[in-house]
């Protein structure tokens, strides 16, 4: 029989998977390392089993302890469900511009989670950095794994994902493409590449508002590049130990409105589903694509899952808050959203008119479709019945038949908003849609003025 015995035994060997719409102007072989294969659905659990075992070894982690650990929710994933089969209690510190969904997967394998403020030092006593430290010292036989600094991070990825890069392009890559966070991934994975062939070309991705790419490149650690980023799990406003700067060639800097618009794109047009540091990782490699040859083989890692980022680059309205979604004319189906749940009114053709008044009165409405059977056939309107009765009292015993005016032409779901506006006149005050199961709502003046006030 072939399985695991524990969970822990599947981490790694993660697939390979040729990047081929989003590249299609680019002559080289694009390769996505695939990291959210791990049971953890993230690149961060090689070197939390790592960090964890070699505190094992060296007694720094003793049976039975807490592990505290500043995490923006990859690496407490992986220490959680290591810390289940192990036996060990979690307890995380993070920043509150990290998405609900990683806190309450860490919360899912029992872990505790302390959400800091993010716009703050990292000496800062209220920091994710500075809290963690705090309470390593405050709760006994607890240990701080203390990812950005401990070298065990690095060494996961310079005895597992290097060799499985290696291996599984023959040796043929010729460019790594990483987002830097930590440093633990780019660097191992980096440092391993170069052992085999020097001329390989390791690609670190930064984001606005972290301090790498000019520290990489004018050896100045500038205080005037750090201000607060929205892109998760890449860029650093310090230099942790695991970055090693002679392994990283060059740093490429990404929007955070780019690296949000890729991270959607990935999935609608690659099909696999992950997170913003990816999404980074691919806008970085477009913005270096002239830098690839036809023989070229490149290879980018996709850090972790999508589905921790349901609430935020996968949601429209999180999107369009941060000017990230270009606000598209609405259709006809988005001017009804006030009331697509509400039954449309309608009058029958027989009706007096007396009594089609007081429905419009009573509900407050300024016009209403006329029905005969499951036919539209006609519209009435307050305006035009108002100057009717005024000619003819006695009007108001007939049936709405006598005064109805044309029925309101219905639109496609898909028709614009101009489109629509078009056809509401002073003769006719609304059109009407059928939705995608076929049930018909009205749309009317204050429909289209609503909408473009939103």
């Amino acid at each position: 029989m072939k399985y695991c015995k524990t969970i822990l035994e599947t981490i790694g060997n993660t697939p390979m998977v040729k990047i081929n719409k989003l590249t299609a102007e680019i002559p080289a072989l694009v390769l996505a390392k695939v990291e959210t294969f791990n049971p953890g659905n993230s690149i961060k659990d090689r070197m939390a089993l790592k960090m964890i075992e070699d505190a094992e070894k060296d007694g720094r982690l003793k049976p039975g302890g807490t592990i505290i650990e500043g995490t923006s929710g990859n690496t407490g994933m992986g220490l959680a469900i290591a810390a289940v089969i192990k036996g060990y209690k979690c307890v995380f510190t993070s920043t509150d511009k990290q998405s609900k969904e990683k806190f309450d997967a860490l919360r899912a394998f029992g872990a505790e989670v302390v959400v800091c403020p993010t716009n703050v030092d990292p000496e800062d006593e209220r920091s994710y950095y500075s809290v963690s430290s705090r309470l390593v010292n405050e709760i006994p036989n607890s240990w701080k794994p203390n990812q950005y600094d401990n070298l065990s991070n690095s060494q996961a990825h310079y005895e597992s994902t290097g060799p499985e890069i290696w291996d599984q392009t023959d040796g043929k890559i010729t460019h790594l493409v990483v987002g830097v966070g930590t440093g633990g991934t780019i660097c191992g994975t980096g440092k391993y590449l170069k052992e085999k062939n020097p001329n390989i070309k390791i690609l670190g991705i930064d984001t606005y508002g972290s301090v790498f790419k000019k520290y990489k490149e004018t050896g100045i650690f500038d205080k005037n590049e750090i201000y607060p980023y929205i892109t998760e799990g890449i860029g650093e406003d310090f230099l942790p130990q695991n970055v090693d700067f002679n392994v990283i060639d060059h740093f490429e800097k990404v929007t955070d409105k780019d690296a949000a618009i890729m991270t959607r794109r990935i999935a609608r047009e690659e099909g696999i589903l992950v997170g913003n540091s990816a999404g980074s990782a691919m806008a970085g490699l477009m913005q270096m694509k002239k830098m690839f040859k036809k023989d070229d083989v490149v290879v980018v890692i996709f850090h972790d899952h999508g589905t921790r980022y349901l609430g935020k680059m996968f949601n429209d309205d999180w999107m369009r808050d941060r000017g990230f979604l270009d606000s598209s004319k609405p259709k006809a189906i988005d001017l009804i959203a006030s009331h697509a749940d509400r039954k449309l009114l309608t009058i029958e053709v027989d009706t007096k008119i007396s009594d089609a008044v007081a429905l419009l009165s009573k509900y407050n409405i300024s016009q209403v479709p006329v029905k005969k059977g499951s036919e539209f056939v006609g519209a009435l309107n307050d305006s035009h019945v108002f100057t009717k009765l005024i000619a003819d009292d006695k009007l108001k015993q007939e049936s709405v038949e006598k005064v109805m005016q044309k029925p309101f032409p219905f639109v496609n779901m898909n028709t614009t908003v101009e489109e629509v506006s078009k056809l509401i006149t002073k003769e006719n005050n609304a059109v009407l849609v059928k939705d995608r199961l076929g049930v018909v709502h009205i749309i009317t003046k204050h429909d289209i003025i609503e909408s473009i006030s939103r």
